[in-house]
């Protein structure tokens, strides 16, 4: 039986201020779970173009809104130390009455966020060794009121965190990892694991994400974990959107979407991370989705 399905969308902060809270409000409207901002100094596609700092935007976006849920879709780790992002972190939980959820990433190699803050930009191997400390860091400070860490990274010396998380133990912890060693990360670490395929076909994108899906099987197993215990979240990404103008393949129809969708789901994905639409032309579809699609989904049902 396919699991109980939530949906989250993705709003890249590229647009006025104002239009990105109508953006947030009406997806709360709409039902959705959870509205997420990604975490870049910069568009790293289009480095000139407008953009707001995500944990800002948070912060404001929990201001205009109640139920929906927020999320970094995820924070990269080069950009703030971990006991700095958990205050951060523990802040937004309060400010926004328990809605937070935490996403955390490696960072994206080559991002010319790095050069224009001055941040190294890490080789690969040392983001991931610096992405487990990184999480423990952060999981202990959120969970305990005193912590004391020593890490070939980081380290930190009776950081009191006070008050407490709105959420307990803390807020939920998501981590994008698709390469073996992140994957064994976000086994022993995670409450959800985070994948995508760049793949540029969509029967590419599944193949691939059955492969993942089965190595995270072996991971789990690798640390005593039931994998039924972590979630799995996809982000929907579609590689020849940019090439288009934008449009989104799987917002082409309400059936297309929901081949797509339901093909995911059978992998056992228990959370989808949708893309708002680029191309306004695609909103009416997106909300008829919205409406008519995704609360079948919702029950796991394809």
């Amino acid at each position: 039986m396919a699991p109980a399905v939530r949906f989250v969308v993705l709003c890249l902060p590229n647009v006025p201020w104002d239009d990105l809270v109508e953006r947030v409000t009406r997806l709360e409207q709409l039902g959705i779970e959870v509205a997420a901002l990604p975490d870049h100094f910069v568009d790293w596609t289009n480095p000139p173009s407008a953009w707001f700092e995500g944990w800002t935007a948070l912060t404001g976006l929990a201001g205009a809104t109640s139920t929906i849920r927020l999320a970094s879709c995820v924070t990269q780790i080069p950009f703030r130390y971990p006991a700095v992002f958990a205050r951060q972190a523990l802040t937004l939980d309060h400010v926004s009455h328990g809605r937070l959820e935490i996403g955390l990433g490696t960072g994206l190699l080559g991002d010319p966020s790095y050069a224009m803050t001055g941040i190294e930009d890490w080789t690969a191997r040392e983001r991931v060794a610096r992405l487990a400390e990184y999480a423990e860091i952060v999981d202990r400070l959120l969970r305990d009121e005193v912590t004391t860490f020593e890490g070939t990274y980081y380290r930190s010396d009776g950081a009191i965190m006070n008050p407490r998380p709105v959420q307990r133990p803390r807020p939920p912890l998501t981590i994008g990892a698709l390469g073996p060693a992140m994957l064994r990360h976000a086994a022993r670490l995670a409450d959800t694991w985070s994948t995508l395929s760049f793949k540029l076909s969509f029967d590419e994108q599944v193949a691939e994400t059955r492969e993942r899906a089965a190595a995270m099987d072996e991971a789990c197993a690798a640390v005593g974990r039931d994998p039924a215990t972590l979630g799995r979240s996809y982000t929907m990404y579609d590689g020849n959107a940019r090439p288009r103008g934008g449009t989104y393949d799987y917002y082409d129809s309400t059936d297309r979407f929901e081949e797509i969708a339901g093909r995911v789901i059978e992998l056992g994905m228990d959370e989808l991370v949708l893309y708002h639409p680029s191309d306004e032309r695609q909103l009416p579809m997106f909300e008829r989705i919205a409406t008519d699609v995704l609360p079948r989904l919702r029950g796991g049902a394809t």
